[in-house]
């Protein structure tokens, strides 16, 4: 494949294409042979063993960890080197990691109306109309004028979803979202993904929260070692799971 731009992506073929996808670091062969295709507004949950190399997949995706062999192509565009394809992407990918990464010296508001004010060149007045708009969607509006040091973990979480949302991506990558919260917070931020879900967002989620896999979920993909061991819809996968590695997985941790 060229590093060019494939202009106008076909609306029916996938949003994400990853064909033989190897990574290393260092000697550490992390992912091996990856293959995957992401349609558009299609729901994966993707979970399995820590160290099995989740993160490090969609990380990859947009460009955070670089693969050192196959191809990786987001709507069209070829993930390489290529620093404009990079910048590509990421206007069209938002990403939602374990801990909130908000700057603690902005407010909420300002908090989301940097990136479309400096990446997108959006007027301040639109962005914040924006960023009111999905604090809304997160049902965090009356916070928009605190600061993050003065919100609990489960509202800094759901305010980095909003703030990946006033980009207005086509896709959505959540690095188990929920780890680094207390119990009671999980609710709040997997209650704001389902909406997001329900409105067609195409999602990416590493997560353990099974309950979220089976009701949100079209496929879930089981990971270990840097391969992609099964996938299959959560009806099959929680039911019927194929390989011996994702049974042992599952009673481990379903109970």
């Amino acid at each position: 494949m060229n590093e060019t731009l494939i202009q106008d992506a076909p609306e029916d073929s996938p949003i994400i294409q990853i064909v033989g996808m190897h990574k290393w670091f260092g000697d550490f062969h992390v992912l091996r042979d990856i293959h995957l295709n992401v349609k558009r507004q299609e729901r994966i949950v993707i979970c399995g063993p820590s160290g099995s190399g989740k993160s490090t997949l969609i990380r990859c995706i947009n460009r955070l960890e670089e693969h050192q062999r196959g191809d990786i192509v987001v709507d069209g565009i070829e993930l390489t080197n290529n620093i404009k394809n990079i910048e590509k992407i990421r206007a069209e990918v938002g990403m939602v990691f374990q801990h909130f990464n908000l700057f603690p010296h902005l407010s909420i508001l300002e908090n989301l109306t940097l990136g479309p004010i400096w990446v997108r060149k959006v007027p301040k007045k639109e962005a914040e109309e924006t960023a009111m708009y999905y604090l809304e969607k997160v049902q965090i509006a009356e916070q928009a004028e605190k600061y993050p040091g003065q919100l609990s973990g489960g509202q800094q979480q759901r305010v980095a979803i909003a703030r990946s949302l006033c980009m207005k991506p086509k896709v959505m990558l959540f690095d188990e979202p929920t780890s680094a919260l207390d119990p009671e917070m999980v609710k709040e931020v997997l209650d704001a993904m389902i909406e997001l879900a329900e409105e067609g967002m195409t999602m990416l989620v590493v997560s353990h929260e099974m309950g979220f896999a089976r009701s949100v979920a079209h496929r879930v993909l089981f990971m270990d070692f840097g391969q992609i061991v099964e996938e299959n819809t959560p009806e099959e996968f929680f039911h019927n799971p194929q390989h011996e590695r994702t049974q042992l997985f599952l009673s481990q941790i379903l109970h």
